[in-house]
């Protein structure tokens, strides 16, 4: 059975150009040197010098990579404990309303979300601003974390922490020495994920932010509504850089490390012979 079938070659082609195409073209046009985005007028990087004397742009930056990477690790730490507690507490009294409310962010639209966090922060008297939403992205990102920990903990061969515990280590001992190595991977991807969503956040971040704490995608979405500027564009095509190279740099170190471990396996086989 032939598997590039010019169906599936269509299919794919159709695909791709939907999903990339219109970036391709935003990258192009970030290069331009019309005012209007949609005349081309000549190959120029003005507009990228002009996204970085833009004041606002580069505060809205600064305070969106605050946010993200204070409340990205903030929920790692919470969502890996609530991830441990389901994986390992076994039963105990308010597991299932424990387990739904530590993944009900998951489901919640974001709307809920972010309207029930400032009735929230009204009610306790809290000025909206770089806290509340740092309060607001942990609420939502741990969930992502306790999921993606979950699943590594769960494939755990808990033997490892026995013959720890039968060696003489503590429960901490074991699990700072033993366990947390092992998930290491799901902890830093859970990381990483989390600041992305942290990154992304429109919706909950405009419910809770105040004067002073403005974030990227809300003074973008703020720009975008009087018009598209050459700057958006320009700024848009760094993010897909950025985003190009780490997940270019990811592919490449799984990959060795997925080769070192396939060496290592075979010169173990080896050893055995």
């Amino acid at each position: 059975m032939n598997r590039f079938s010019w169906f599936n070659v269509t299919s794919l082609t159709l695909g791709f150009a939907f999903l990339y195409l219109p970036m391709l073209i935003l990258v192009i046009y970030s290069f331009n040197e019309s005012k209007l985005v949609t005349v081309w007028a000549g190959f120029s990087t003005r507009w990228y010098g002009e996204l970085f004397r833009n004041e606002e742009f580069l505060d809205a930056a600064w305070i969106t990579l605050q946010v993200a990477f204070y409340s990205s690790t903030i929920a790692t730490v919470l969502g890996t404990m609530a991830a441990y507690a389901l994986v390992r507490g076994g039963r105990f009294r308010g597991r299932t309303l424990f387990s739904g409310m530590v993944y009900a962010p998951l489901v919640m639209p974001e709307v809920i979300t972010g309207l029930s966090l400032l009735l929230l922060f009204i009610g306790l008297g809290m000025a909206t601003g770089m806290l509340t939403v740092t309060l607001a992205h942990t609420t939502f990102s741990m969930a992502y974390v306790s999921v993606v920990v979950s699943s590594r903990l769960s494939t755990f061969d808990r033997s490892l922490e026995e013959a720890a515990l039968d060696l003489g280590a503590s429960p901490f001992e074991a699990f700072r020495l033993v366990t947390l190595p092992i998930i290491a991977p799901a902890v830093i991807s859970g990381w990483l994920l989390a600041f992305t969503l942290s990154l992304d956040d429109l919706v909950i971040a405009s419910f809770t932010t105040g004067p002073g704490a403005t974030t990227l995608p809300i003074k973008v979405f703020s720009a975008v509504r009087l018009g598209v500027s050459p700057e958006i564009n320009a700024l848009s095509t760094i993010l897909i850089a950025i985003v190009t190279v780490g997940v270019v740099t990811a592919s490449l170190a799984t990959k060795r490390q997925a080769i070192r471990q396939a060496r290592e396996e075979k010169m173990g086989e080896r050893g055995v012979a």
